[in-house]
């Protein structure tokens, strides 16, 4: 049974008040670095993996895109997908990431946002999302960062008067299974090395073309409380590979 936690009322609406929930892609403090990985999507045929609410479908249109299919697990998700979206061109289908199946050659660019450090077998998602795309087709993705996954804690050491003094690292090669509380709930998600990340790609076939390790904007840093301390230890990873 794949894991489902945003259809669980609670969940969902602690979801839905975060500010990336609320503001979309402008709030999303990787947004400014992911834009760049992405390759120019006008005429593209574009597929979502992990869509949530839809705003990077939505955004592959405003870049012309000749259509685009986002797919997610949560209904709730893809409901709230649809209401904000009105453009005929963007298709929403609720499936888990690990059970596509599209065509062969059947898209442009694959996309998928924080989606995948919930995947247990990882490249069993590559092999198909290899299959689906055309010969020099862009696969780009962002998962939590290995440094930020590697302890189910994923805080801060605290100093006795509640200062954040520094980022722990534990159990990084032991890869697998966290327990991880996020929103107030427990999470399952899926620790990987930075090696196994890009290693599984190459097996796949992808050839791996830039990489970025999140950090802020100054914009950021100067209108949200706290961000700055996100340059200390990069939270997402995000990489732009190639079919070859």
């Amino acid at each position: 049974m794949k894991q489902n936690k945003y259809d669980e009322d609670a969940f969902f609406q602690n979801y839905s008040k975060m500010e990336r929930s609320v503001r979309g892609l402008d709030a999303a403090g990787e947004w400014h670095e992911l834009q760049t990985l992405l390759p120019d999507l006008k005429d593209k045929r574009v597929l979502d993996l992990g869509c949530g609410f839809g705003w990077h479908c939505r955004y592959a249109r405003e870049q012309q895109a000749n259509s685009v299919i986002g797919i997610d697990l949560s209904e709730k998700m893809l409901q709230r997908a649809r209401e904000l979206t009105t453009d005929p061109q963007i298709e929403y289908r609720q499936m888990a990431v690990e059970d596509i199946h599209f065509e062969q050659n059947q898209f442009d660019v694959v996309v998928s946002s924080l989606a995948l450090h919930y995947i247990e077998h990882l490249h069993d998602v590559y092999r198909k999302i290899h299959h689906c795309l055309v010969s020099g087709g862009t696969f780009v993705l962002s998962v939590e960062h290995p440094i930020f996954t590697a302890r189910a804690e994923q805080d801060w050491h605290y100093g006795a008067q509640g200062e954040k003094l520094h980022w722990p690292v534990d159990h990084y090669h032991e890869e697998g299974q966290r327990i991880a509380n996020f929103l107030n709930h427990d999470v399952v998600k899926y620790h990987r090395t930075m090696a196994a990340y890009l290693n599984e790609l190459i097996r796949a076939g992808f050839v791996i073309e830039q990489m970025a390790e999140s950090r802020p904007s100054l914009e950021m840093i100067e209108q949200v409380p706290g961000m700055s301390d996100e340059n200390r230890r990069p939270m997402f990873l995000m990489i732009a590979a190639i079919k070859g």
